[in-house]
């Protein structure tokens, strides 16, 4: 499979937390004249994201994913939405994108909203429906958990999914993949999770064709690489 990813400038979008200062060379744009203060920025491929200091990260960049081939038809589901830096772009190429944040949704809708982008923001965690306290650097919230198949269904299906969820997303039944044609999937592995289910990555690598970015030196961090998959045919 052959895919693009979006533009990898380290210089064209910022990275990191939103606390403190913006460099100057970025490449951002302030959201006002020089010299009044902006309540947010833009990064040179136009998505605007508003500042402000926080204990997290947030992110603003994902030139680790493909998603060129997005159709405009295409059902899209992010799941980990964050800041909202794939699914507003994942906006520009399709209609309908759904994005499935449980931690900062409200700093994701404002961001969606400041780009006028349309995306449907899911407040939930990917899961096996039991209770669980979801967390990420250094946030934490008790919830219930939903899986992929009821987030599917209250999205009106899945033609294009990515995930970023920290582990949760060996919470997969295979089965909940069908109909998927394309997946972006950042793949972690202990510490930070348990160990990734066997009958998952058979069923992807009986169904989909894949590509696997190793990030080897995360590998301590929990992260094994993000995955590239697109599904052939009607492989068994």
């Amino acid at each position: 499979m052959k895919h693009n990813p979006g533009k990898k400038d380290s210089h064209e979008y910022l990275t990191g937390n939103s606390g403190g200062d913006f460099p100057s060379d970025t490449g951002l744009s302030p959201g006002r004249a020089a010299g009044e203060a902006s309540p947010w920025f833009v990064t040179r491929d136009g998505i605007r994201f508003f500042r402000g200091k926080t204990s997290f990260n947030q992110v603003f960049y994902v030139p680790e994913y493909h998603f060129d081939d997005i159709g405009k038809d295409d059902v899209v589901v992010d799941i980990g939405a964050n800041a909202g830096a794939f699914c507003i772009r994942a906006s520009r190429f399709s209609n309908h994108v759904i994005a499935v944040e449980p931690l900062i949704p409200e700093i994701l809708a404002g961001n969606i909203a400041l780009n006028r982008s349309r995306v449907v923001v899911l407040d939930c965690a990917l899961g096996d429906g039991s209770m669980k306290e979801v967390s990420w650097d250094g946030l934490k919230k008790p919830m219930r958990t939903a899986t992929l198949k009821s987030i599917i269904d209250r999205a009106g299906g899945c033609d294009f999914l990515k995930c970023d969820c920290e582990g949760a997303e060996w919470f997969i039944r295979p089965e909940d993949l069908d109909g998927i044609r394309r997946i972006e999937m950042e793949l972690h592995i202990p510490p930070i999770c348990g160990p990734p289910n066997p009958a998952l990555l058979d069923y992807m690598s009986r169904r989909y064709e894949f590509q696997l970015d190793h990030v080897p030196a995360h590998g301590s961090m929990g992260l094994m690489g993000y995955l590239h998959a697109e599904r052939v045919g009607n492989r068994t």
